[in-house]
């Protein structure tokens, strides 16, 4: 049945309408609900996250009416055509009341509080509704975004103070963000409630926004959580050893014999090895031999060796215009010039004139081609190879702090008392253990004993010969003086005490036969002992010139020196027997000066070089003290006789600490001249010095009890007085027993006290 024309057409019309009402359809209903969309967003960023419930119900209902006017087909194409351009969107607005509930529960004390979420997830709906149209464009399902400095590898610090943090592909400079103040940043955080979660990245030049994941994680690692929450930390323990049937958890049986013999199969398998070795099958890579020969001065050869501290050779300078051999006329100097530069320092000088020549060939050889070419080897080999910091301290803080003078006190700084009455220099000086006496001895022959405070002289004896040391028994019941004159020693009664201490001294001062030294060693004729009625004392005659005696602390034995005695040079005599011995250690080299310990039975032995300290009662060395001087002059012990002060030839003081080394603690350089003699105040934290400069210095010296801090030795005065005679200066100091006071007894024939 064949179908009239018109009604083929009107059908192929209806058809066409058919056709185009869905596309239709579809335009008004994305446009609905694009506008839909725009006023949610709008309505998002001005009210809170709580209302976002109610709106996704108003959009749910909004897309209803729309899909009723339209057919079931057509509703699930728009339903398709919205899920798939907003899948995000649509996740996030429902999942908003359950983020913030979250937050709510498993928010730290650090983060900030629930209002801060609300409003994030606000900005992030506007972010995302924004995004959406970016989002469906892009065929690329990766989120990661370019670095955007290119430099490498390269660190950071070299573009600090550039204005530039790398370059692009096109060789251009990628200038730095402007950075705000600190003021203005400071106030932005402090408006601005998403500032906790926003990092600066120094690569890449900007701020980071940490993610509501991220920042948990942050806060699980900060409680010492794991990173993730699905972790289980107490996982069931799985037991891998089968206990079914064992009485034992590991076996008890005896080792067995294989472990204890060489294995035949690594010994075929070394057999294999050394054959292919042998037949070059297996080649060892040889170590690379390093180039012996280098340019010194090759920059590109020594590019290896660069470092922070290098600095490349000096370049010598191009040649300039007027090293030509044809200049122009204004390089050319006038007489006038040239005899300028005479009158000129040598380093002011040029060292090039120049000249004039009309063709290349008539130039002549360079007469200080030589010298430059020297010159230039001494750049090169004495120019500085390395970069040295110097460091700037100010000298006055690499001073000792040391404690004020005023606070030391008291210790003699004035002169008080003149003793006067020798007539040549006064060799030594000795104070009585009262302190109420002094006596000294002169280089005139006589011996004199002063009242300390009134410098009167009390008694004078005439020895004849010069009188080289005196030293007054420390016992203040035996008030006896020993004298050392020439090679004669005398035990002087001074007639001081009352009746009973001088009818003991008078017993103790009696010999009854005299014994006459001879050279066959034995201890009794090494000194002969002899009444000396003239002084009414005691003379003991030894067979060489004695220099000095020492008093042992009780006042019984005496020792003398003789430099010169050789094996027999250091001597202990005993007072109450009248016996004489000699000490049973072999002297290494020639004594200066010996001296008791203070408190124990110890015996100090100067020689020119150094000390050595003997236990008397084991007979055997303790201790030997390194000098590192040039001569011994005089050595002091310090009371508590674990301290030594040693005098040199050359000026210098040496203190020992006998318990921390051999070595001395301090060397003083502080006399241009010998110093004569040291010595150490009995009870006030003194010691001082005396030279041959015409001076004395006072020290303050503490030793502590203990024996982690060291001793503080502290420069205190310098006594001045006395003139010098022959070259000679202060022969002798002492301290007076119980003030600080000191004597000094000087070449010029006068003794001084010197008061606080």
């Amino acid at each position: 049945m064949k179908v009239p024309k018109e009604d083929s057409h009107d059908a192929k019309a209806q058809k066409k309408e058919k056709d185009l009402e869905p596309k239709k359809k579809e335009e008004i209903t994305m446009k609905r609900v694009e506008e839909k969309e725009e006023e949610k967003a709008q309505r998002a960023s001005e009210e809170f996250p709580s209302d976002s419930d109610s709106d996704d119900e108003g959009l749910s209902e909004d897309e209803g009416t729309v899909i009723e006017s339209g057919s079931q087909s057509e509703l699930s194409e728009d339903e398709d055509i919205v899920s798939t351009s907003g899948d995000d969107e649509s996740s996030d607005h429902k999942g908003h009341g359950e983020e913030n509930l979250e937050n709510q529960i498993e928010s730290d004390d650090s983060l900030p509080n629930d209002d801060d979420f609300s409003q994030e997830d606000e900005e992030g709906q506007s972010e995302s509704n924004e995004s959406r149209q970016a989002v469906e464009e892009s065929d690329s399902s990766e989120d990661e975004v370019a670095p955007r400095n290119t430099i490498g590898d390269v660190p950071l610090e070299w573009y600090r103070d550039e204005e530039h943090i790398g370059y692009d592909l096109a060789g251009k400079k990628i200038k730095k963000k402007e950075r705000q103040d600190k003021l203005d940043s400071f106030l932005a955080s402090v408006d601005d409630s998403r500032n906790w979660r926003r990092i600066y990245d120094d690569y890449n030049d900007e701020e980071v926004e940490l993610t509501k994941d991220e920042s948990k994680l942050i806060n699980r690692l900060l409680k010492g959580k794991a990173p993730h929450a699905d972790f289980d930390p107490y996982a069931p323990y799985v037991d891998w050893f089968a206990w079914d049937g064992a009485k034992h958890p590991l076996s008890n049986a005896p080792e067995p014999k294989r472990r204890f013999i060489p294995s035949k199969w690594e010994s075929k398998k070394v057999v294999e090895y050394v054959r292919a070795i042998r037949k070059g099958l297996i080649k060892f890579d040889k170590p690379k031999e390093e180039a012996r020969l280098y340019h010194l001065w090759d920059d590109s050869s020594s590019t290896e060796r660069h470092g922070l501290a290098f600095i490349p050779a000096p370049k010598p300078k191009l040649p300039g215009h007027e090293e030509s051999y044809n200049p122009s006329l204004e390089y050319i100097p006038t007489q006038e010039e040239i005899n300028s530069y005479q009158l000129m320092f040598e380093e002011d000088r040029p060292t090039f004139i120049p000249k004039r020549f009309t063709s290349l060939r008539s130039v002549p050889a360079y007469e200080k081609a030589v010298n430059e070419s020297f010159d230039r080897c001494l750049d090169l080999y004495l120019c500085p190879r390395a970069r040295k910091k110097r460091i700037n301290i100010d000298p006055e803080s690499l001073k000792p702090k040391l404690p004020s003078r005023k606070d030391l006190k008291p210790y003699p700084i004035t002169c008080y008392l003149e003793y006067k009455g020798h007539k040549g220099p006064v060799m030594s000086i000795s104070t009585e253990s009262t302190g109420q006496w002094i006596a000294s001895g002169s280089s005139d022959g006589t011996v004199r004993i002063w009242e300390v405070e009134t410098g009167r002289c009390f008694r004078v004896w005439e020895l004849g010969d010069t009188v080289q040391h005196v030293a007054w028994n420390p016992s203040p019941e035996l008030p006896i003086l020993a004298v050392s004159a020439g090679q004669d020693v005398f035990l002087l009664n001074t007639g001081l005490g009352d009746e009973e201490e001088q009818k003991k001294i008078k017993e103790i001062l009696h010999v009854e036969t005299s014994t006459a030294p001879d050279g066959s060693g034995n201890n009794s004729s090494i000194v002969s002992w002899a009444q000396d009625d003239k002084h009414e004392g005691i003379r003991l005659t030894h067979f060489k010139t004695v220099s000095s005696i020492e008093w042992h602390r009780k006042g019984d034995y005496f020792s003398t020196v003789m430099p010169s005695g050789e094996s027999r040079a250091v001597l202990i005599h005993q007072l109450s027997k009248k016996l004489t011995q000699r000490i049973p250690f072999k002297l290494h080299g020639l004594p200066v000066s010996a001296a008791f310990h203070p408190t124990r039975s110890m015996f100090f032995i100067s020689t020119k070089k150094n000390v050595r300290v003997y236990d008397l009662l084991k007979q055997k060395p303790i201790k030997k003290l390194e000098t590192g001087v040039r001569e011994v002059s005089s050595i002091a012990i310090h009371p508590g006789g674990d301290h030594v002060i040693v005098g040199s030839r050359e000026g210098k003081l040496c203190w020992f600490d006998m318990d921390l080394s051999s070595q001395p603690y301090r060397v003083l350089k502080c006399h241009p001249k010998d110093i004569t003699n040291v010595a150490f105040h009995r009870s006030y934290p003194l010691f001082a010095s005396c030279s041959d400069d015409c001076t004395a210095y006072v020290f303050h010296g503490m030793v502590y009890s203990d024996l982690n801090q060291n001793p503080l030795i502290v420069p205190l005065e310098i006594l001045r007085g006395h003139a010098s005679s022959n070259g000679r200066g202060v022969m002798d100091c002492k301290f007076h027993p119980r003030q600080p006071w000191l004597f000094t007894a000087g070449a010029d024939s006068v003794i001084k006290l010197y008061c606080h």
